[in-house]
């Protein structure tokens, strides 16, 4: 195991030498994404155990030895993933944009704060799985609540620090104030109720135009691959606030499994600001000005996965991953004043 560990390591930081040292140096911070991928299954198990008991005599069965063994695959994990996960995004986001030296930006109307709710929802999730790491450990709840919950507002910092010295983009405030707010929906709610009775989650449908100058300019802002559309087109992302019933009303017949769910997203968007693109001159080179960028509301029922029992690891496994996102089902949409139903709603 520990020759595994360390040969993955060896890996993750040979590719980190063609980073720029300010990338590798946030790099080296043990924080953020968790799971070492030999551990997943056992991990996960233990996780969702812990989620459903949050009993700390849970914690006191964990021998001594055991906890020190799994602090330190957990410390390894996060860093051996957090070092991987910062080498594709720098591949994904910066490695083709000029630096600069360091610089502040305001971009809080920027792509109708799209952005921002991604960076809440980023923050939420790295924080959650982490937190479930470390209570995996053995390691007391509260603390575990604490480290695993700071580490996602802290991944999505480190990656503002890398804004910062972006010529195309800056630090921005809004963004340091958006990944506080989802990692303080998790820590929030585990020391209040010891559980995420309102999860954020997301949904993606990727955007396709019967104007083919749409789809071109698409393809130039969002990417052409799927991971960077999911990364990149805010025309395509959902998120949603899903809220379980049967945890505020738990003297109820409410199946345990029944959420409901309240998501927003925009379309039309095919730039930051507007929809307009100008050249290094000045020149208009894209204007669909005629095209409105609307604001969506959504309301609808969901499903939490991980409250569907099962003995098969495998299946658990699975379900936690894909509670992430939001069930599709059918739902109510508010859009540019007008009410409709959509059958299915992604």
């Amino acid at each position: 195991m520990k020759f595994k560990l360390q040969k993955q390591l060896s890996f993750v930081f040979f590719h980190l030498r063609k980073i720029p040292r300010v990338v590798f140096a946030c790099v080296l911070l043990p924080v953020a994404l968790p799971l070492h991928a030999q551990e997943l299954p056992a991990l996960l198990q233990d996780s969702l155990r812990i989620q459903h008991a949050h009993s700390v005599a849970d914690t006191h069965t964990i021998s001594a030895s055991a906890f020190k063994s799994r602090k330190k695959i957990a410390t390894l994990g996060h860093v051996a993933v957090y070092g991987t996960a910062m080498t594709g995004l720098y591949a994904a986001w910066y490695k083709d944009h000029p630096q600069s030296d360091f610089h502040f930006y305001n971009d809080f109307k920027e792509w109708k704060g799209m952005d921002k709710i991604g960076h809440a929802y980023s923050a939420y999730s790295l924080s959650k799985a982490s937190m479930e790491v470390w209570k995996w450990t053995g390691m007391k709840p509260r603390k575990a609540i604490w480290l695993g919950g700071l580490s996602g507002a802290v991944f999505q910092t480190v990656i503002e620090t890398l804004d910062g010295f972006s010529a195309g983009w800056g630090w921005s405030w809004t963004d340091i104030l958006a990944n506080t707010a989802g990692s303080g929906l998790l820590i929030s709610q585990e020391l209040l109720w010891k559980s995420q009775r309102i999860q954020l989650k997301t949904s993606f449908h990727r955007k396709k135009y019967k104007d083919e100058m749409l789809n071109a300019r698409s393809d130039a802002l969002f990417g052409k691959s799927l991971p960077e559309r999911l990364l990149k087109d805010y025309n395509g992302q959902t998120y949603w606030l899903s809220a379980n019933l049967h945890s505020f009303f738990p003297n109820t017949q409410i199946p345990e499994w029944l959420q409901v769910a309240v998501g927003t997203g925009a379309e039309g968007m095919f730039g930051g600001y507007e929809n307009i693109s100008r050249d290094a001159e000045g020149h208009i080179e894209f204007d669909r000005t005629d095209i409105p960028r609307r604001r969506q509301w959504y309301l609808a029922p969901d499903v939490d996965l991980t409250k569907i029992r099962t003995q098969h690891k495998s299946i658990k496994i699975i379900l936690y991953l894909l509670n992430m996102f939001k069930f599709p089902t059918l739902a109510l949409e508010l859009s540019g004043g007008k009410l409709r139903l959509d059958w299915i709603s992604f």
